[in-house]
Order: structure tokens, then C-alpha cells, then sequence
């Protein structure tokens, strides 16, 4: 009985990075032999246990094999004489098939030290086409290392395509695509996810309401960059330059679908694509199973985005209606949340990446003025309460419109000015 640290524990120990959590591999034993040591099984599709101490998981080697299509679609074998070798082969990466014993000593029979230092993703062998599951884990492989100059192998972004054109990318299941996509949500460079899946033909399968936004034009006046998809990616980066949280970054992703369904000979305008996107919005999160806290927040942003930008020229009943319409009283984290996405899309643009937004500042300074307002409820019941408390932030808004920002071409709410529903 021989055991290895394995896996992610490895590489990032390489990468000199920090090691959130570490996975073990057991060469030589039986789950009877496991159990008689303590170790308390959880596996459901083969034998995984927790250790009796420190609670972390030791796998036993084993083989796989393929047996229909998709990510269940395996048949494994776990014995006694399963090698070292054998079960770091059944791995995705290079990177992430090497070991190491605990005198320190690394195994790497394929390669993965020779890949790190090339900073190169590159798959293990062509049973990596076997698991459609591998596509988004090396998409958000890519986005997490895409800041230290990681990149993948052609062989590997050949074989990708490969797997979509013989139909294993419709084999994954919705909810290991939103596990992975709200992990790569997270990770440093969410765009490069996208990009990844596109560039291997995936994205269509899994998200082609995203996918459709490529190659769809906007008005260079408010969008230099031209082409939605690219303008949806560089909001991203954007959203992560502004450390928004992963549910942020998502109603980045989803706030500009409605164009996508914009009819070609209305090009380059989107008038009404915020009303438009609403549904897509809906159908993608029902579809992923999106939590429906992501949900309300990516349609919120969805359906307010060009009046949050426009919010510079509207009036107080206006201004006070929109609060309204954000929750921004009841909702306030979800409210500054839904600023901070705005303000990614607003800096998602070529030229305006270092552009200030006002309106962000604007709509918090009125929510703050307006959440403090008190009003007497002597006397009065019912719905004419709520009727005061409008009249009454009505009021604060109207008493602090000289502190409004100024709405300069450069200050960021000048490429919002006039026909803004057409953007």
C-alpha cells in the first residue's frame, strides 16, 4: 500500500501557488483494507474515503473505461494491481496527472513538469475525448491561468473540436455546465472561458444564447469595438477589475442577449434589446439550473442597464421610480451590485476602459438620501403611508439636484446621451 499526493495539490505547489486542498491516491489496497484502517467510504461510483483525522479524501488507483456516451458513461476497475501509471493516464491534463510520495518525490510519466514550465495545457492522451465535462474544466483551467501566460496546446483545441462535432458537447448535463461556469465565473480571467468554449465550437451547445452575440455589430458612436460578443467579454474583464462577485460577473455575461435577437435589418441599432433579453435571461437559467438569486440580479440588470446609464438626465418622479423598480431600499446589496455590473458595461468599450462612471455614484448618493427619509404615520393608514414616504424621498431628490455629477462627453454618461435606446 503505497499513497501519493495527486493533482491539483501538485501543480500549484509547482506554480508557487497557494494549495486550497489536497487529494490523495491509494496504490495497493482494498476498500476492505481502507475500512479496517479507519478511513470512512463516500464514493458513490467507485471507492473514495475521508481520512479518520483530517477528514481529506484518499482515492484507490483505478482504470476507466468508456461505455456510452456522456459524462456517466464509464466503466471503472479498482484492484490491487492498478499502477501508479495507470491511474494518473485516465487524467485530463498533463498538468494535473503527477504525484508525488511522501518523501517528496515527484512522478510525472507524461509530461506535466515539462508543461508547466512551457506554460502549456495540454491533454494527457486521446481518451481525454471520452469525458465532455474535460471541455469546460480546461476552458477554466485556461481562464484561472491565462494571467501567468498559460495557453492550449493546437493538438489539444483540435481534439475539443472534435468531441463537439461528434456530439458529446450535447451530452453534458446542465448542471455540471453551470457548476463549472459559475466556477470560471470566479476565476481571473472569466473571458478567456468564453473564449475557449467558442473557439472550439462549444459554446453554441451549452450557451447559444451567449454564443449568437458574435458577429452582431453596434453603433460604433457608443461602441468602438463594434462587435457585441467582443464587447460582452471585455465587460467582463472590466467586472473583475472592479472585484465584482461571481453572480456580478454573470449579469455581465447575460445583460446584452437581447441583442442577439435583433433583427439583422434593424443592424447596427438595438432599440428595445433590453425587453428582449429578459426571456433569454430566463429560458439560460432555467435551463442551467442558475440559483434564483443569480437569476433576479442578471434580470435586473438586464431590463435597467440603459436607464442606470442614462440616469444623468432623468427627473426626480423618474429617479424615484427607478429606485423602486431596483429595491434599492429593501435590496441595497443587491442594488450596488447591479451599479457595479452597469459600470462594467459601460467600461466594457474600446477607449473607455478607464472612463469614470457618475452614474454609480449618483444613484448610491440617492439611494442613501432617500433610504433615510421618515415621515409621521399619525393619522394615516394603509396605502397612503407608502403615498407619504414617496412624497418624502420625492422631496430629498428634488433638495440635493444641485450636487448632481456633471455629464461631460469624458465623464462617461456622454456616449449615453440621446438615442440611447437605440444603442
Amino acid at each position: 500500500m503505497k499513497i501519493y499526493q495527486v493533482g491539483g495539490a501538485v501543480r500549484d505547489r509547482l506554480l508557487g501557488r497557494r494549495v486550497k486542498e489536497r487529494d490523495w491516491l491509494v496504490v495497493g489496497s482494498t476498500p476492505g483494507e481502507m475500512e479496517a484502517l479507519g478511513y470512512r467510504p463516500v464514493g458513490r461510483d467507485f471507492p473514495v474515503f475521508l481520512h479518520p483525522k483530517t477528514g481529506e479524501e484518499y482515492a484507490l488507483a483505478r482504470t476507466e473505461r468508456k461505455t456510452g456516451p456522456g459524462y456517466h458513461g464509464f466503466k471503472f476497475q479498482v484492484d490491487p494491481g492498478v499502477t501508479l501509471e495507470e491511474d494518473l493516464a485516465r487524467r485530463d491534463l498533463t498538468i494535473n496527472a503527477m504525484a508525488e510520495d511522501e518523501s517528496g518525490r515527484i512522478y510525472d510519466p507524461y509530461g506535466g513538469q515539462k508543461d508547466l514550465k512551457a506554460r502549456l495545457l495540454r491533454h494527457v492522451s486521446p481518451a481525454f475525448r471520452e469525458d465532455p465535462v474535460r471541455i469546460l474544466r480546461l476552458a477554466r483551467f485556461a481562464a484561472r491561468y491565462a494571467p501567468l501566460g498559460f495557453r492550449i496546446a493546437p493538438g489539444t483545441v483540435a481534439l475539443m473540436r472534435k468531441m463537439v462535432v461528434a456530439g458529446e458537447a450535447d451530452h453534458l448535463v446542465p448542471e455540471r455546465v453551470w457548476k463549472e461556469l459559475e466556477r470560471a465565473l470566479a476565476e481571473s480571467c472569466p473571458d478567456v472561458f468564453i473564449r475557449v468554449l467558442r473557439d472550439c465550437h462549444a459554446l453554441a451547445r451549452v450557451m447559444p444564447e451567449v454564443d449568437r452575440l458574435f458577429g452582431v455589430p453596434q453603433p460604433g458612436k457608443y461602441h468602438p469595438e463594434i462587435d457585441t460578443g467582443v464587447h460582452v467579454l471585455m465587460a467582463l474583464r472590466q467586472a473583475v477589475g472592479l472585484q465584482a462577485d461571481p453572480m456580478t460577473v454573470f449579469s455581465v455575461l447575460m445583460h446584452d442577449l437581447g441583442k442577439g435577437v435583433t433583427a439583422g435589418a434593424q443592424w447596427p441599432r438595438h432599440i428595445g434589446h433590453e425587453a428582449r433579453g429578459v426571456p433569454l435571461v430566463e429560458v439560460l437559467c432555467a435551463r442551467l439550473g442558475a440559483p434564483r438569486a443569480w437569476r433576479e440580479q442578471a434580470i435586473l440588470v438586464t431590463r435597467e442597464h440603459l436607464n442606470i446609464h442614462r440616469v444623468l438626465e432623468l427627473r426626480p418622479a423618474t429617479l424615484l421610480d427607478l429606485l423602486g423598480r431596483l429595491d434599492a431600499w429593501r435590496r441595497p446589496r443587491r442594488f450596488r451590485a447591479v451599479l457595479q455590473a452597469c459600470e462594467a458595461d459601460a467600461r466594457g468599450r474600446k477607449g473607455y476602459e478607464e472612463v469614470a462612471y457618475p452614474q454609480r455614484t449618483w444613484l448610491e448618493t440617492l439611494q442613501s438620501v432617500t433610504h433615510e427619509v421618515r415621515v409621521d404615520t399619525v393619522g394615516i393608514q394603509g396605502p397612503a403611508i407608502a403615498r407619504a414616504l414617496n412624497q418624502a424621498r420625492l422631496a430629498a431628490i428634488r433638495g440635493i439636484l444641485d450636487k448632481k455629477p456633471g455629464a461631460s462627453t469624458r465623464s462617461g454618461s456622454g456616449p449615453y446621451r440621446g438615442g440611447v435606446t437605440g444603442r
